[in-house]
């Protein structure tokens, strides 16, 4: 066996049909890096027969003068229980890498090693892995909760193939259904939009508009990536809040009748809810009618997606927090799970923490994705293969690999984040699918 350079295509082929496929692990993703500041390799082993048994997408990044470090986004396409075949794999990038003067490449391969069931982790086989790859010669890096490491450890997926609003947490079906009756509408966007949606996500990550261009520069050649916004018709969503304000007035006076024929603790509790109902309504046409004086039509918030195989990922998502109590990121998320349940599988929720207390700075962030009732994993992690042993423990005690991946700032949370309290819990014919493969030991 021996590794090789692979063309775009060899690469882009292998990767689409490997079970670890990702489109971190894809020419338009090495593009995209190209212009964050990374050279790139395609590499691949091949055996005897020329045919391709394990790849990769080598991202390299120099540090100074001298330092370089490779990074393999959701790490190297192989089969990590073939043992053999991951140590042949691993020792020949280590010489290969080691003349291109690299201390050390990272990888975080999207292995499931524990699922989340009612609020605790499930671990599975898959953790065993973790002593095979020190033994090879990686080294595992620190289990942080939040979102200190490169990709979120911590991920979640709606199953496009049987979501309904009626399998998500009770507070976010309300929710939902309460935010299509705002006047909302659901528009596929183009590149232009991204400067709109750009003010509702530049709080949430230091990156300039630039980033997202470049995203939509390298992905859009393969129509693999989408724009979507939410806009908000005053005039609509004014007719709409005052029949929903009727509906509930009817249903007050109701309450209001049966509470003095008999003042029990359950007809006080409905006609209070209902008191509380009619009061919100009437804040909202307070303020839409006052937002109704000056315009007729806003965009609230808005979405970028990356689509490769079956699955959908949300790059980014935000919303107008001006507009928070219509519910429109509720919306956004129904609505984008409507529009890609027939041609795919899965909806990547880009990531929740590991911390599932009271005291989670990101609760808000958790509760509102795992109110869709997703399917929840726990990966393995962020792993460094050293490559030159001395240089890396220079840079390791130097402070320079703790500056480099400080990502703490790069992930706070901000009010735009922040959701209330939520505890976790087709008829037409569709499109073959792809199934979504995981590794097992």
């Amino acid at each position: 066996m021996k590794l090789k350079k692979l063309s775009i295509l060899e690469f882009d082929d292998f990767s689409n049909n490997h079970p670890l496929g990702s489109y971190h692990q894809s020419s338009n993703y090495a593009m995209f890096m190209s212009e964050n500041g990374f050279d790139y390799e395609l590499i691949g082993l091949v055996d005897d027969n020329n045919k391709i048994v394990a790849a990769s997408l080598i991202l390299i990044k120099k540090m100074g003068l001298f330092l370089k470090y490779g990074y393999a986004p959701k790490g190297f396409l192989i089969d990590y229980a073939d043992t053999e075949l991951l140590k042949k794999f691993c020792s020949l990038i280590k010489k290969r890498y080691y003349r291109k003067n690299l201390a050390f490449i990272k990888i975080n391969p999207e292995i499931p090693i524990g699922t989340l069931k009612n609020n605790e982790i499930e671990y599975n086989d898959n953790k065993d892995l973790i002593k095979d790859l020190e033994n090879i010669g990686f080294k595992k890096l620190i289990d942080n909760k939040l979102f200190e490491s490169m990709l979120p450890r911590f991920n979640a997926f709606i199953n496009l193939n049987d979501f309904t609003v009626e399998k998500a947490d009770k507070r976010t079906r309300n929710k939902i259904r309460k935010s299509e009756k705002k006047g909302f509408s659901f528009i596929k966007g183009e590149r232009k939009d991204i400067e709109t949606i750009y003010t509702f996500i530049k709080k949430k990550k230091n990156a300039p508009i630039e980033h997202y261009y470049n995203y939509y520069n390298a992905f859009s050649k393969n129509d693999n990536i989408d724009i979507f916004l939410v806009k908000l018709n005053f005039h609509d969503a004014l007719i709409s809040t005052k029949k929903n304000y009727e509906k509930e007035l009817e249903r007050n006076d109701i309450l209001v009748s049966k509470f003095m024929k008999d003042n029990s603790q359950e007809n006080l509790r409905k006609k209070m809810d209902s008191d509380h109902i009619l009061d919100s309504l009437n804040n909202d046409i307070s303020f839409i009618t006052k937002c109704l004086g000056t315009k007729e039509e806003e965009y609230i918030a808005g979405a970028i997606t990356i689509k490769y195989k079956n699955r959908v990922n949300i790059l980014i998502s935000g919303y107008s927090s001006k507009y928070k109590q219509f519910n429109p990121n509720h919306y956004l998320h129904n609505q984008l799970i409507e529009y890609y349940k027939y041609e795919y599988e899965f909806l990547d929720l880009n990531g929740i923490t590991g911390d599932f207390t009271e005291k989670n700075p990101f609760k808000g962030l958790n509760d509102f994705k795992l109110g869709f009732n997703p399917i929840a994993f726990e990966l393995i992690g962020e792993l460094d293969f050293i490559i030159n042993e001395g240089v890396y423990i220079n840079m390791e005690s130097n402070g320079l690999l703790a500056k480099e991946f400080d990502r703490t700032e790069l992930n706070k949370p901000t009010p735009k984040e922040v959701t209330p309290k939520v505890k976790p819990k087709k008829t037409e014919e569709k499109k073959p699918k792809k199934s979504f493969i995981t590794i097992s030991k």
